[in-house]
């Protein structure tokens, strides 16, 4: 089962923050989150320098659902957590929340999902893991990935200033590689 840390360990050894610019789309924003989504998925399944096919046998192994564009969550962890990708394009930028205040945890109840969502493994309560990026030049500058548990202090604290987040390369000597 992939989760929060395997995440952090790939984008530690990844050295690469480019999006991906196979979204293609009228809506500039939609398309960067799309492709936003696409970065964290492959973060979660290890799976950036994979072929296409290997890249959706990865996803298949790693996630039990991959989300939509009209109900949450963006993608869900097998036997793990949901995740939420939110993207802004600058360190003091507003976050959307698509008029939902951030959730402690996904109840399988929530009339919000779809059905897909709620018959893709056996389930009842999930964490969630919001996964902020600031995009910028299709490129992610910054990555903060949090539960829902602790979404509202670092939600509150976000507009203020998330240039004084601890970056992943202050966790480097921490974690071992792969």
């Amino acid at each position: 089962m992939k989760n929060i840390v395997d995440a952090i360990c790939t984008l530690i050894n990844l050295g690469d923050n480019r999006l991906s610019g196979s979204h293609l789309g009228s809506n500039r924003i939609n398309t960067i989150g799309y492709a936003l989504e696409d970065y964290i998925k492959n973060l979660f399944a290890d799976s950036f320098y994979c072929s296409e096919r290997e890249r959706l046998e990865s996803w298949s192994e790693t996630f039990s659902y991959l989300g939509n564009d009209a109900n949450p969550p963006d993608v869900m962890l097998k036997g793990g957590d949901a995740i939420e990708v939110k993207k802004i394009q600058s360190n003091h930028a507003t976050l959307a929340l698509n008029s939902s205040y951030p959730k402690h945890t996904l109840l399988k109840t929530n009339p919000m999902l779809s059905k897909a969502c709620r018959e893709a493994e056996d389930w009842r309560e999930k964490d969630i893991i919001y996964a902020v990026g600031v995009v910028n030049n299709n490129r992610v500058k910054h990555l903060c990935m949090v539960y829902g548990r602790d979404s509202r202090h670092y939600l509150s604290a976000h507009s203020r200033d998330v240039t004084h987040r601890k970056s992943v390369e202050g966790l480097r000597p921490y974690l071992s590689a792969k």
